[in-house]
């Protein structure tokens, strides 16, 4: 009997094992490629009109020549790069480490990952069209979608598309999302920055206007980088080098027709207009954690208008701040949430 129990545990430890070998060689690959825009060409910035752009193919992806995936579009955060996202350089997040072990488990249906490297001069994008940074909007939901389509197995319609993002991406994905329903069907926004118009105080201010040569914005803080970001994207201007924008203070003087152009940009004050098309798509989620602020008080308030106009949607605001469970939302909300919603066929 105890050779008996001693063979069972060996059976048993060795499939166990083996099940354990197969899951973790059921991984992912990522290839990075660059892929031209052609409403990138002649920005102000000088940032390439070839971005790369990196691209998660599912473990069965290169072993079922036949088969055909849905594709979520993952936008990056302010003064990341798609490479940080990817593991290839060293980083808060790795993607594939994040979503191969949920798709190796079958635990979601397999989904291409796509995701752009938004980050420019002024250290991101923010996903929108600007003579200054270049017409990143379109490339996502333009350039960047007919690419794929042409170049990897994609169920090449909307139904199969979702657009995602942290951060600086929750709000491109807010932003292209309810601007191109006939592109994507679903978005998933994780921690979305810049929903609503934020106070600026006299000190912030100053520092903004103190940058007045590239050396100056390397030395800059997060929050100066920001501004000078958002100027590039919303209030651009070709007439004003080093950095082609209008800026929110000159001459010590606030500028309220800047700040109107910045609030425009606004997704909490823009969404009224976008409710229509924001009703066609399949699914919209949102989330923050709960120390997360301005951002997570934010989202409540975009999850009070769609209750208004009783769109569907599913909000969460958990205990958290706007890093530490990024990873664990992907892969146990993200993920399973564009399972259900993205057509397979």
């Amino acid at each position: 009997m105890k050779c008996f129990t001693l063979a069972c545990v060996f059976i048993i430890s060795f499939f166990a094992t083996n099940s354990l070998s197969a899951q973790q060689t059921l991984q992912g690959s990522v290839e990075r490629i660059k892929v031209h825009g052609k409403g990138l060409e002649g920005n102000l910035e000088g940032n390439s009109a070839d971005p790369e752009v990196s691209v998660y193919l599912p473990p069965s992806y290169k072993k079922e020549s036949k088969k055909r995936y849905p594709v979520i579009y993952l936008l990056h955060g302010f003064t990341d790069t798609d490479a940080q996202w990817y593991g290839l350089m060293k980083h808060w997040i790795s993607l594939p480490a994040v979503v191969d072990p949920i798709f190796a488990a079958g635990k979601v249906n397999e989904m291409i990952i796509v995701t752009p490297n938004a980050y420019t001069r002024s250290g991101g994008s923010y996903y929108s069209n600007s003579i200054t940074t270049g017409n990143w909007e379109d490339f996502v939901s333009k350039e960047l979608v007919a690419y794929v389509d042409q170049h990897y197995r994609t169920i090449a319609k909307a139904a199969s598309r979702g657009l995602a993002g942290h951060s600086m991406g929750g709000y491109g994905a807010m932003r292209v999302g309810e601007r191109n329903p006939g592109v994507f069907s679903s978005i998933y926004l994780l921690s979305p920055c810049c929903l609503a118009p934020g106070a600026r105080s006299t000190e912030s201010l100053a520092k903004i206007e103190a940058v007045k040569e590239p050396g100056d914005f390397a030395k800059a803080d997060f929050g100066t980088k920001a501004a000078l970001a958002y100027a590039a994207a919303w209030s651009p201007n070709p007439l004003k080098p080093p950095f082609f924008t209008d800026q929110i203070i000159e001459n010590g003087k606030q500028r309220p027709e800047i700040e109107a152009k910045w609030t425009s940009n606004m997704p909490l004050v823009t969404v009224d207009q976008y409710i229509s098309n924001l009703k066609q798509l399949k699914g919209i989620a949102f989330d923050a954690g709960d120390k997360d602020q301005p951002i997570a008080s934010n989202i409540k308030i975009l999850h009070e208008v769609l209750d208004n106009y009783k769109i569907q949607h599913s909000y969460e605001e958990y205990q958290g701040d706007h890093l530490n469970r990024i990873g664990e939302r992907i892969e146990q909300k993200m993920l399973p949430f564009f399972s259900e919603r993205l057509s397979t066929k």
